[in-house]
């Protein structure tokens, strides 16, 4: 029988390479290679593809084929809808539940997150950005609410390596620590508040807040272009003709 610890392991160190970035959205994951590196049979290999898959980590495609999930822009956007919605219900719930043992693990991960920021490890960075927002799931004392937004904080994580765009680390940091000082202070709605402002700037930073072009009808689009290449609307003015020949 093989070891459950290294299927474990094997699904501990994907995890958290896919959520690091240290493997991009996109890559490959054959199953012969994955045993070989984790010293199992491909068996325990397809468990833990099939748990990651479950998370939204990974894409399963034919013939028994893996890949880092690629979540497209309309897929992350309702990512974070969902997410903001759990992470009032979390703050809120960990403001009731708040003791000095919590606040002493989130200015742990603070601490944590400044060091990493000025050592330039930007793999540590995102861990622990996610670790800030897990241990506030736990704080909220409802496993499935914990369950749920473990997930979705994945799930952005991953949305975030496909879609974001290259921004301070300092603007997250101030942020967590608004929240941290809110819930310090016993102020329960405005720690809620400063967490949606803070789940909506990660969206608007990466460029997912941005409304979808909207789709116009093929009619609409073709009259447009016909009637700027008509030859009366490509006159141009008197005025502007002879301007265009003074400057010429």
């Amino acid at each position: 029988m093989e070891s459950a610890s290294a299927a474990e392991l094997a699904y501990e160190a994907l995890r958290r390479a896919i959520l690091e970035q240290a493997i991009v959205p996109g890559t490959r994951l054959p199953e012969d290679e994955l045993a070989a590196q984790f010293g199992v049979s491909r068996t325990p290999i397809r468990a833990v593809l099939a748990r990651l898959q479950n998370e939204g980590l990974v894409k399963a495609g034919a013939r028994r084929t893996a890949a880092v999930a690629e979540p497209g822009l309309g897929e992350a956007r309702k990512v974070f809808e969902v997410r903001r919605a759990l992470e009032r219900e979390a703050v809120l719930l960990a403001a009731q539940h708040w003791s000095p043992a919590h606040e002493r693990r989130l200015e742990q991960i603070l601490r944590q997150e400044e060091q990493a920021r000025k050592a330039g490890d930007a793999r540590a960075a995102i861990r622990l950005a996610g670790d800030f927002h897990l241990a506030l799931g736990g704080m909220a004392d409802n496993f499935l609410l914990e369950r749920y937004l473990g997930e979705t904080v994945s799930r952005c994580s991953l949305a975030l390596a496909v879609h974001s765009r290259p921004h301070s680390e300092d603007c997250a940091i101030s942020e967590h620590r608004q929240i941290l000082e809110r819930l310090r202070a016993g102020k329960a709605q405005e720690a809620v508040a400063a967490m949606d402002e803070h789940i909506a700037a990660i969206a608007h930073r990466a460029g997912l807040h941005a409304e979808p072009p909207r789709a116009r009808a093929l009619s609409e689009v073709l009259s447009r272009y016909a009637g700027e290449l008509r030859p009366e609307a490509r006159k141009k003015k008197p005025g502007k003709q002879a301007a265009t020949r003074k400057r010429a």
